[in-house]
């Protein structure tokens, strides 16, 4: 049975850190629903109705179209070990760019001023509503880790390939929607 939540409690922020991967959703009126998932060691719970991840580059920048045109945004956790629950945080997100001093604030306020190569932006999410459902459907897993492949290819890429793919792949939606990424 669903449970709703005005913000993340303690026992909710206990849950949280024993995932492992989180996924995003988001879309506005007239786009396709974009559903991406995450490493939660790129996650921040900053306040009982904030939550902030590090984005890295990707091959799509879907969340900060979606951010720029609507701001829904909703972030969903799956208990894939231990006892079955499925956690949802709603609300409104923004993006902060790379180039602003309120990326590198929360950079070396939550990520001990690490960057890894590749990062693109930080999204931030105002929570409204936090639910929580059963997870009886959601399999078992055993996690193994996480996968290099995303700093292996940063790596490989360097960081002015990297600033090159972005401004190719991450400039606009899939839908045509402008990200924002190289406003200003």
């Amino acid at each position: 049975m669903a449970k709703q939540f005005l913000n993340i409690d303690d026992r909710l922020r206990d849950f949280i850190a024993r995932q492992h991967v989180f996924f995003t959703a988001s879309a506005t009126s007239d786009s396709r629903v974009n559903v991406s998932p995450r490493e939660t060691l790129c996650l921040r719970i900053t306040s009982p109705n904030t939550a902030i991840y590090l984005d890295r580059t990707g091959s799509g920048n879907e969340t900060s179209a979606h951010m720029k045109a609507d701001g829904r945004l909703t972030i969903m956790f799956c208990a894939v070990a231990g006892p079955p629950m499925i956690l949802r945080l709603y609300g409104h997100g923004r993006i902060i760019h790379r180039s602003s001093a309120e990326y590198r604030e929360l950079l070396h306020d939550h990520y001990a001023g690490e960057e890894p190569l590749g990062a693109r932006q930080i999204v931030w999410l105002d929570i409204d509503l936090v639910q929580t459902s059963c997870g009886f459907g959601v399999p078992l897993f055993s996690y193994e880790g996480e996968r290099p492949s995303l700093d292996q290819w940063a790596k490989a890429k360097g960081p002015e390939a990297i600033e090159e793919y972005r401004r190719e792949k991450n400039a606009f939606s899939m839908d045509g929607l402008p990200t924002g990424m190289f406003d200003g």
